[in-house]
């Protein structure tokens, strides 16, 4: 059977269940929890529909972009605000969005797991930049944000390399550069930044000597040669119609897992109909315990998206304009989304899977009218005019006023 493209999508989180609307202390409930699961799922697929025109591969982590603009939102105001709810899917209640995505985010950063995985998030400052005290509380207490001072006025390529090594660090040296030099300039005020890191071996791992390289067929004309890996007769949740294949891989723990989508043709726009999270579940619903032979490449994909024109085109528009309204979090209307930079990367082997992404945010200053200053300290000419016609009345010029 020929090869055909795959579409990946790994699942950390499982199905609810129990008392869904019970709330703790904390202010979350599952039911909280999964509307704002849902909804990062949701702003997933919209992402990947926006960013599979370009017929490239395809890899980022919907989660870190929603981390990242969470912290951003946290800050928004009127249309601003509205426009990134709409866009991420979020309640209108901020209370209840911070509140259950802190109780995500404790999840992901649990340490009792078989496979590594963590997120983080940062805002770096421009020294003397005053940001809102309550703003600050916010980020800390709900999104776990480490804050910084930078000079990005004076040192412009040394908070590059801070704010790069912090990235590097946290993604165990898999995202490198997220931040360019010139992507941030005098008027950069504030960046944001999210990395998330996993690494998890296979439940059942691939046989190494299995691997061959093989045909990858591109399109029904076009092949490359790949290494393949295999295996026979191992169980699987599998489901199956007359359009597609699915195939979920568990991860060491059965706690996360690949869920592979592989439509029976060379079509890859077959699979758009099931990329919904309501599809998806039902799918996830389906699945049958089946005898698979597994044939899946050896892969390893990075890439790099500049998303401000893409989430202009999803519907945020004022966040990168100067009608921005971000004073939740200097107390003006001073602040605009200037670059949205989310780099990617996965590597899928034998034994498991390693994948890290990391999203930058960076708000800039409006630009501010400077005070004009008009100092005629030189010859200059001069009218003096009837303002109802505009007629001249007198013209004159002054190269020498002392005499």
């Amino acid at each position: 059977m020929r090869k055909i493209n795959i579409l990946l999508c790994v699942f950390f989180m499982g199905m609810v269940k129990g008392d869904t609307n019970k709330t703790d202390e904390k202010g979350w409930s599952e039911q909280g929890v999964r509307t704002i699961s849902v909804a990062n799922n949701k702003f997933a697929f919209e992402l990947y529909f926006k960013l599979k025109e370009e017929k490239n591969n395809i890899f980022f982590s919907p989660l870190s972009i929603q981390n990242a603009f969470l912290i951003v939102y946290e800050g928004a105001k009127e249309n601003t605000e509205e426009e990134i709810e709409k866009v991420f899917y979020l309640p209108e209640d901020k209370n209840l969005t911070r509140s259950n995505f802190a109780k995500i985010y404790r999840e992901i950063n649990k340490k009792d797991k078989k496979y590594v995985l963590y997120t983080a998030n940062a805002l770096w400052v421009q020294e003397g930049f005053k940001i809102l005290k309550d703003y600050m509380e916010i980020v800390k207490d709900y999104y776990m944000a480490e804050i910084q001072n930078l000079d990005f006025v004076k040192e412009p390529e040394n908070s590059v390399n801070i704010i790069n090594s912090w990235v590097l660090e946290k993604t165990k040296d898999k995202i490198k550069d997220l931040i360019s030099k010139d992507a941030i300039g005098p008027l950069t005020r504030l960046i944001i930044t999210n990395a998330i890191y996993f690494k998890g071996k296979w439940l059942k791992e691939f046989d190494k000597e299995k691997t061959k390289e093989e045909d990858f067929w591109i399109s029904e004309n076009d092949k490359v040669k790949v290494p393949m890996m295999h295996m026979e007769g191992e169980m699987f949740n599998y489901y199956e119609d007359e359009k597609i294949q699915v195939l979920e891989i568990p991860y060491d723990g059965k706690e996360a897992s690949m869920i592979i989508f592989l439509p029976k043709l060379f079509d890859l726009s077959i699979l758009d109909e099931y990329l919904t999270p309501e599809n998806i579940e039902e799918i996830i619903r389906s699945f049958k315990r089946e005898e698979v032979n597994v044939s899946l490449p050896r892969f390893k994909i990075e890439t790099k998206y500049l998303l401000k024109e893409t989430l202009k085109e999803m519907g945020i528009k004022d966040a990168f304009t100067t009608a921005a309204d971000f004073s939740e979090i200097t107390g003006k209307k001073d602040l605009f989304i200037s670059k949205v930079i989310h780099k990617a990367f996965v590597e899928v082997n034998e034994e498991g899977t390693e994948a890290a992404a990391a999203t930058g945010v960076v708000m800039e200053l409006t630009m501010v009218k400077p005070v004009k200053t008009f100092r005629a300290d030189h010859p200059f000419v001069f009218i003096i005019y009837e303002k109802k016609y505009g007629t001249i009345l007198f013209l004159g010029r002054v190269i020498n006023p002392s005499k």
